[in-house]
């Protein structure tokens, strides 16, 4: 058996229309895509087949990029998402990578954890796609059915088979629904409600085929790109992960953002 070979692309932009010139914003004195190739570094935890490379389609950042010593490729800015751009990074590197984890350039809070959570539950048992999952305890429950009032669409909550781990089910919807909550408050720490991180793996044929899997009819309506896997009768495998205190913020947006991002930098 030859050794699992992963890869952890890094698909950055430089014209995000919120946030030109993104990925090379000072953050706390290193650029944010410094930061995030050194979350994936970290996950590979010196793992010798393993490989970081940054895809993008401007050269500014391929300087930076030499500047730091991380391999990069071009990729074309016509790559309509991150997704495309990872494959298209894949295709063009030429090597065959068993496993493949986009991780998203402007996620400088991803714990490097996570994606080691993930490229080891790939190895045991390989499957289509693999993304993490938190679980929430109750006052962190409270805390998504507040926001949702003012902001329905945020925080994606997912539902899986709690043997397997292979995903029932993502919804913008605070899923499941808890009929006895009253008692399991009293019962329980934990809810059973799991909330969604927006970070995926893919083998090298699921990749390979998702850009051609024609769009869901449930994609469509809840804006979740991870239901077309589900709908056309792929599988994706939920991995229960911890923040364990450290603080979670989804992605750097716009310039508020990085101000935000410098003040939990601080508090770390």
């Amino acid at each position: 058996m030859h050794p699992m070979k992963t890869a952890i692309i890094i698909p950055a932009r430089f014209n995000s229309t919120r946030f030109p010139g993104k990925p090379l914003a000072l953050l706390a004195g290193k650029t944010m895509l410094e930061r995030v190739v050194g979350i994936g570094r970290d996950a590979l935890q010196g793992d010798g087949s393993g490989l970081v490379v940054v895809a993008t389609d401007d050269e500014r950042i391929g300087a930076h990029c030499d500047d730091i010593g991380v391999d990069w490729v071009e990729t074309a800015a016509s790559c309509a998402t991150g997704t495309d751009r990872v494959q298209s990074a894949v295709e063009k590197l030429g090597i065959d990578f068993d496993f493949i984890v986009n991780l998203q350039g402007d996620a400088p809070f991803t714990p490097p954890d996570f994606v080691s959570a993930m490229i080891a539950s790939f190895k045991e048992s390989p499957c289509d796609i693999v993304t993490p999952v938190v679980n929430l305890d109750w006052s962190e429950l409270d805390k998504l059915r507040e926001r949702k009032k003012i902001t329905p669409f945020s925080g994606t909550s997912a539902v899986f088979n709690q043997k397997t781990g292979d995903a029932l089910w993502f919804s913008k919807s605070i899923i499941p629904s808890i009929r006895d909550e009253l008692q399991k408050r009293e019962k329980e720490a934990m809810s059973p409600v799991y909330r969604h991180v927006g970070l995926y793996g893919y083998s090298r044929d699921m990749l390979r085929k998702y850009g051609e899997l024609p769009k869901g009819y449930y994609e469509t309506l809840e804006g979740l790109e991870q239901l077309r896997a589900l709908e056309n009768g792929f599988r994706i495998r939920c991995v229960s992960v911890s923040y364990r205190g450290r603080p979670s913020m989804s992605g750097v947006d716009s310039p508020e953002d990085l101000a935000l991002a410098e003040s939990l930098l601080r508090e770390m």
